[in-house]
């Protein structure tokens, strides 16, 4: 770990040294005091100058020159560079895709990399969390941190190698792309809830399987489809406002649905939701968080 520390140290200073350049050639012949914000030193740096393009194109620069403290995890020119062709201009002109990559590389709080001794999980600015892992290298979502520790006035910058990207799409979007949830999306959209559940959100879903609708007694799943009323009922069961994830689910002894009842937790063995076994977790959407169950919780 020391080693890392020093390899990352010696790499910040060569990134730094244009940054303080820059705030002091900024500060010669002024009277008021200047800001040394994140944009700031990112404007200062000919290796950020295409994040800084992106952070003006998504309109974040004054929410990024705000108080903070922030933890910006910043791609550098030659990270953008390793996007297919194309896609950075894509992101460009679709700015609230662009607006959700950038805040996917933020984090709440001020993390230096000392704070780091072990893997974890994060949540950005975005809502959905990073994966930050420590070996021989920090990575951030397999991206290296290549220089560490620039510290601003509202926080702090690690130097990334490349861009790291969130699940773009809703939780139906997302469901609708695994084949394991076949059944629940086919339920979803004969009740009528897609365009609900494709909303702002944040949502938690406990998404049975299509293993869990084969346990149904037979003709059940078929009877509920015809039942566009029943069925909807049925799967506002499964859905939570708000984003739990698996941390938070485990920490919980009940959660109300959007139905409006209360299904019981559990977590001794195994965590338990409403009777229902979660087999799998924290499957981030731009719009919730999905948990996979293997029993379709019914009401009572």
């Amino acid at each position: 770990m020391t080693k890392i520390m020093t390899v990352l140290a010696v790499a910040s200073l060569t990134l730094v040294a244009p940054v303080l350049a820059h705030c002091g050639a900024c500060g010669a012949g002024d009277d008021h005091e200047h800001s040394n914000t994140i944009v700031d030193a990112a404007a200062g740096n000919d290796d950020f100058s295409t994040l800084v393009k992106a952070v003006k194109a998504a309109e974040l620069a004054d929410a990024l020159t705000g108080e903070g403290p922030f933890t910006v995890f910043a791609p550098n020119n030659a990270a953008f560079d390793k996007l297919p062709e194309g896609a950075l201009e894509d992101l460009l002109e679709d700015t609230d895709s662009l607006a959700a990559v950038l805040k996917y590389h933020v984090i709440p709080g001020r993390i230096l990399s000392t704070d780091l001794s072990e893997d974890t999980a994060a949540a950005s600015l975005l809502g959905q969390n990073v994966d930050i892992t420590v070996g021989d290298h920090i990575k951030v979502d397999g991206a290296k941190v290549i220089a560490a520790d620039i510290e601003v006035d509202n926080g702090v910058i690690h130097v990334i190698d490349g861009v790291i990207m969130p699940n773009l799409s809703n939780v139906v979007e997302t469901a609708a792309k695994a084949d394991e949830f076949s059944t629940l999306v086919k339920a979803v959209e004969a009740a009528d809830l897609a365009e609900a559940l494709s909303g702002e959100g944040p949502f938690t879903i406990f998404a049975p399987a299509n293993a869990a609708f084969d346990k149904l007694p037979e003709g059940a799943v078929e009877a509920l489809l015809d039942d566009p009323k029943a069925l909807a009922s049925v799967l506002k069961l499964h859905v939570v406002p708000g984003r739990h994830m698996a941390a938070d689910v485990a920490e919980m002894d009940q959660a109300e649905t959007l139905l409006g009842h209360y299904l019981e937790i559990e977590t001794d063995e195994h965590v338990m939701v409403g009777g229902a076994k979660v087999i799998a977790t924290d499957i981030e959407a731009m719009n919730g968080v999905i948990h996979v169950i293997d029993t379709v919780i019914l009401p009572e």
